[in-house]
């Protein structure tokens, strides 16, 4: 195989001359170096040296397996979403209207998914292959179990240094666990109070060892029930019924009668379709309708298999093998099937019995189509990790390396349910050509448009399209650890890294949808792209005195793609002193980039289109509530086109915190970090939601209408003209190509509590307290504009503090846990103003009916209490941000056996 040269710029050829001499001096010391004892030690998210004291420069946050069923944890993303760390709002499962709805992330700082770094046992997996909401690359955290995980580290701040590009929000490290005894064989069963949304999960791992080989291995199956919004008293019906049925003239804007045709089909809808009359004329509408077409939580089956081996050659190497498989299939529901006549050409036509222009339109109702769940989407979704190596230490040395090969692929295929192109003519009849102003001309039978459906005749005007999505990532990397020279305060310890990676993805539409045949005008491109990365890396840790140490690191990126290539170096430091041996004061500083995101890069022209838009200038501008206005939550959504840039700068960044660690026994600890995190250059696809909400108030006068945040803003939003025949004045699309933006900065403290109390009759008492605060949180989009107020924004849903305290009671073979969730206040519906905070209480008691048996008894939102929210109108609570499940009871059962 050739050997790739890498151009390096001057600063890095010379980083890396000397990272190189270095190491050569430090091997030919570490070779005459002997010591008889070895300290035991770890890695801790953050470095790759290992050390005996869990804490470092910089705070790492760490959640047990046991704390995930203790604390009353579905799962690792369920664990990770409540932590104080992950301020930031992100749509998943139960958001109901998404791209990625069989998909789950986070956003540490709320700085968005794409810059928190994910890692699997340290290392990076693939990808989810759809962009989250339709613009930025992330990693699923939905699929990995839960029985598995030895710990999770979360460390705050910048980490390219360490890890390379993502790192800049923060790193989220899953560490499964090595070593086991025996079997074990976990079930667990759930359902909601109220109903709706029940799990069911089985687990069997274990051990098996044969001389010097050991494997760990466990295999997860799970069921989730969809959670309906008519399953919830409070959205179960909209305060105005949604159009269901109507003619309308499009000249006068006037509805056209349909005489009884709405009583005639007055079952449809549970029964609740009615004529709704209003100020230009009447339709057939039902409260029902948005409820009965929107999942809040998905439906989901789940398979993931994972095992490690480790073959133990001699005293001084290892082999290993972790190897991860998942298989995950999701349905959800997210509109109602419908027709609206010619919608592939202005949405009217010319009805040459009437002689007039006009507008058709019919949703299918359940009663006619067999059922509810007939329209529903699907996702198949399949994964695979592979890390394959050999560990352990250099002949004649002390020095530990390891070289290791991982990979990991992704694949998701969606089953999208479409109406056909031949459903103008099933309802219009034959078309009769165009008149002089290129709308088409039917001669309709208006019997066609309110007659009830068969579901044999649903199936001749509807069909479903298949895509298929992946994504892929592989990297060779060799790593290396040791000590340097012994100072009087301790040894210099070192570690280095060399990577060799490459990253790519595909987005292959169905083929039908650019041929016509489906009823649509929006074209799929194939979009796909790769890219290669190098990397080269060392770290350094060096006690200065007993009671100081410093840390540096420093790390050279180079990605090649799209014909061009980007490079950084970027380096991190950090220092600890302890004045006594139970204070610990600590700062670290680094800088951190990221490269683009592949999507931003390799996106054609794409066209689509929002589940649901939000029209909040012509709310404002018709002096509507947005509760009742009639261009809030409209369904489908307005029309967008998105082009991805190959030109986009690479994001840099800064990051710095300060903290103090105080610890005076083994029974309590406390802790207080500053944190500050600055980005320059950051890649934006700009909010469609957040465009809408900026063009109301630059055109009503909230914002300057001559700055260039709002010349951008209007220029991004294509309108009809006021006085066009038809949609006038509404939203034509709306551009989010990317961007890179001028500057983003936020801070905030993180405290952390822990108090252990043991008494001779009542137990023994663990508290525990993480609190997250955001202090600022500042941004511009162009150079010249001023520094705007995201924490002041009512249109910024992400958590301004977040407050974590658990007690847990252990007494013989009883242990009981309480966790309470402080949220802060966010911005209500409607954007006037804040939501009080909300505290929800899980609650866990598991009972150790044998050696081998335990039974847990686990109970989530223990006061039953849900976030009402009525000034955005339905669904009537903050969709995103609090769940409408209400309480949750779980009975979960382990056996151990084979010990």
């Amino acid at each position: 195989m050739p050997t790739k040269k890498i151009k390096l710029k001057p600063l890095s050829a010379c980083v890396v001359s000397a990272l190189a001499l270095f190491y050569s001096h430090a091997a030919l010391a570490q070779t005459a170096q002997k010591e008889d004892k070895k300290e035991e030690s770890v890695v801790i998210t953050g470095s790759r040296i290992p050390r005996a004291s869990l804490e470092g420069p910089a705070a790492v946050t760490i959640i047990t397996g046991e704390e995930i069923t203790r604390q009353g944890y579905k799962n690792v993303y369920d664990a990770l979403n409540n932590a104080v760390q992950n301020s930031g709002f992100t749509q998943g499962e139960d958001f109901g209207n998404t791209f990625t709805p069989s998909a789950n992330t986070i956003s540490l700082r709320g700085l968005g998914p794409n810059h928190t770094l994910i890692l699997l046992d340290g290392r990076r997996m693939a990808d989810f292959p759809i962009a989250y909401e339709g613009t930025v690359n992330f990693t699923n955290l939905a699929n990995i179990p839960s029985n598995i995980v030895e710990r999770i580290e979360i460390l705050n701040g910048g980490a390219s240094a360490i890890y390379g590009s993502d790192a800049i929000a923060g790193v989220v490290n899953i560490i499964l666990k090595k070593h086991t005894q025996g079997y074990n064989i976990n079930a667990k069963i759930g359902d909601t109070e109220r109903g709706g949304g029940g799990n069911k999960r089985v687990q069997f791992s274990g051990t098996v060892n044969v001389d010097q080989l050991q494997s760990l291995f466990s295999l997860e199956y799970s069921e989730r029930e969809p959670l309906r919004a008519t399953q919830r008293d409070f959205m179960a019906l909209r305060s105005t019924p949604s159009a269901t049925l109507y003619r309308k003239d499009i000249k006068t804007g006037r509805y056209i009668d349909l005489g009884d045709a709405c009583s005639q089909l007055s079952d449809f809808f549970d029964g609740t379709q009615i004529s709704y009359k209003t100020s230009k004329g009447s339709y057939c509408a039902s409260p029902r309708l948005s409820p009965m077409h929107w999942t809040v939580q998905t439906k989901n089956q789940s398979l993931n298999l994972f095992s490690s081996s480790n073959l133990t050659l001699n005293a001084d190497t290892t082999l290993f093998a972790d190897i991860l498989l998942g298989k995950n299939k999701t349905e959800n529901d997210t509109r109602s099937p419908s027709w609206v006549s010619s919608s592939t050409n202005q949405s009217y036509f010319w009805n040459k019995n009437t002689n007039a222009y006009e507008a058709w339109s019919k949703v299918f109702a359940p009663e006619e189509i067999n059922g509810v769940n007939r329209f529903n989407r699907r996702w198949d979704d399949t994964s695979a990790g592979i890390n394959l190596g050999i560990r352990g230490v250099l002949p004649g040395s002390q020095w530990n390396y390891e070289a290791a090969y991982s990979a990991s692929a992704y694949r998701s295929e969606n089953v999208v349910p479409r109406t056909l192109a031949n459903i103008d003519t099933f309802f219009l009849g034959p078309k009769l050509g165009l008149d002089s102003a290129g709308i088409a001309i039917y001669a309709p039978d208006v019997q066609r448009l309110t007659r009830r459906l068969t579901p044999e005749e649903f199936n001749q005007i509807t069909a479903a399209s298949r895509s298929a999505d992946s994504s892929r990532t592989q990297t060779l990397s060799v790593a290396l650890n040791g000590e340097l020279w012994q100072l009087p305060a301790g040894a210099i310890k070192t570690a280095g890294i060399a990577e060799i990676g490459n990253q790519s993805f595909d987005n292959l539409p169905d083929p039908q949808i650019n041929q016509g045949v489906f009823n649509t005008v929006t074209k799929s491109d194939d979009v796909r792209g790769s890219r290669k990365r190098y990397a080269l890396g060392a770290e350094v840790y060096v006690p200065l005195l007993k009671e100081v140490t410093a840390s540096l690191a420093g790390r050279y990126d180079d990605y090649h793609f799209a014909g061009r290539k980007d490079g950084k170096l970027t380096y991190n430091g950090g220092l600890e002193i302890r004045p006594t041996q139970e204070l610990l004061l600590r700062a670290n500083y680094a800088t951190s980039f990221r490269a683009p995101d592949m999507n931003y890069i390799f996106k054609a022209r794409g066209t689509g289109y929002y589940s649901s838009t939000t029209d909040y200038y012509r709310c404002k501008a018709e002096g509507q509530e947005l509760k009742d206005c009639d261009y809030a939550n409209y369904s489908p959504g307005a029309n967008y086109v998105q082009f991805g840039s190959p030109d986009l700068k690479s994001e840099k960044g800064k990051s710095f915190g300060v903290g103090v660690v105080w610890s005076p026994s083994n029974q309590f600890d406390v802790s207080l970090d500053y944190w500050n995190i600055k980005i320059s250059d950051m890649v934006v696809n700009l909010s469609a939601d957040q465009l809408l909400r900026d063009e109301a108030d630059c055109r009503t006068g909230k914002r300057d209408i001559k700055s260039s945040l709002c010349a951008d803003t209007i220029n991004r939003i294509k309108r009809y003209p006021t006085n066009a025949l038809s949609h006038a004045g509404e939203i034509q699309e709306i551009w989010v190509n990317p961007i890179n933006a001028a500057y983003q900065a936020t801070s905030g403290i993180d405290i952390s509590a822990k108090y252990l109390l043991k008494t001779t009759t009542a137990g023994s008492f663990t508290f525990k307290a993480n609190y997250s605060k955001v202090l600022s949180k500042k941004s511009k989009q162009f150079e010249g504009d001023a520094l705007y107020d995201d924490l002041a924004d009512l249109g910024n849903s992400d958590w301004r503090d977040k407050l974590i305290a658990s007690v847990n009671w252990n007494k013989g073979d009883w242990s009981n846990t309480l966790t309470v969730t402080r949220y802060g206040k966010i911005p209500n519906g409607s954007g006037e103003y804040y939501l009080s905070p909300t505290g929800i209480a899980n609650w866990s008691t598991v009972y150790q009916a044998s050696k081998n048996l335990s039974v847990s008894l686990i109970i989530n939102n223990v006061f039953n209490k849900i976030k009402y929210d009525y000034s955005g109108g339905w669904p009537n609570y903050p969709v995103g941000s609090f769940t409408p499940f209400g309480r949750q009871g779980w009975l979960e059962v382990n056996y151990k056996f084979g010990a």
